[in-house]
């Protein structure tokens, strides 16, 4: 499968490097130019134990791709993550600029059906105002959906090639088949495969957190 990953932090460098090694290709896209030119020489920007090893290896087979031009990186994707950052403001919040500005130029450079992911730790109904972000400025089919993360730092490949539940937010039978296939190699174990509502899924990374601290 053609996946996007948007943002190429913690979060989005390890669901582009770890959906690659399953074999699909995988085009991380970044803002930044410098962190770009970086990782496409093959020089990795955060520290994962395990991470280097798959993601040379990756390169070198031309299933982890770079660039700073969201328009390319989406141009092919049956899949866009939505892997940015999300910081609290000063009431706490979460500042969602980030994501509803790259869903509002979504919109405006897509060519066909695509499943829009949220990756990103975002409040409950971030899914309903990405996908109007997105449908102010495209008129054609698409679905959002609602994937949180659950990795931890020391041992987030392992977190995400073997995980212990997926979660997926999504009322769309058709986005649910695209995420089924793309999940299945990582729950052959029989490890659960989750589906509920969008504002469920939001609701579930807030919970799994609060339980960690």
């Amino acid at each position: 499968m053609k996946i996007a990953v948007v943002g190429t932090g913690y979060v989005g460098l390890v669901t582009g490097t770890c959906f690659a090694e399953t074999g699909n290709t995988v085009t991380c896209v970044d803002i930044d130019e410098s962190k770009v030119s970086r990782l496409k020489n093959g020089e990795i920007t955060i520290y994962e134990p395990g991470l280097e090893k798959l993601f040379l290896r990756n390169i070198k087979e031309n299933r982890l791709l770079f660039t700073t031009s969201l328009a390319e990186g989406v141009k092919d994707a049956e899949v866009v993550f939505l892997a940015l950052p999300t910081p609290p403001g000063a009431d706490g919040s979460a500042d969602m600029r980030y994501v509803l500005g790259v869903a509002d130029d979504l919109g405006k450079i897509m060519n066909g059906y695509k499943v829009v992911v949220d990756k990103s730790t975002v409040p409950v109904g971030t899914a309903e105002k990405v996908r109007e972000a997105i449908a102010a400025n495209y008129k054609g089919e698409f679905d959002v959906v609602s994937n949180p993360e659950f990795l931890r730092e020391g041992v987030a490949v392992d977190d995400f090639m073997k995980p212990d539940r997926v979660v997926i937010g999504t009322n769309s039978q058709r986005a649910r088949d695209v995420m089924t296939e793309l999940f299945s190699p990582f729950v052959r174990q029989g490890n659960p495969v989750i589906f509920m509502d969008e504002r469920s899924a939001e609701l579930t990374k807030y919970a799994a957190n609060s339980f960690w601290h």
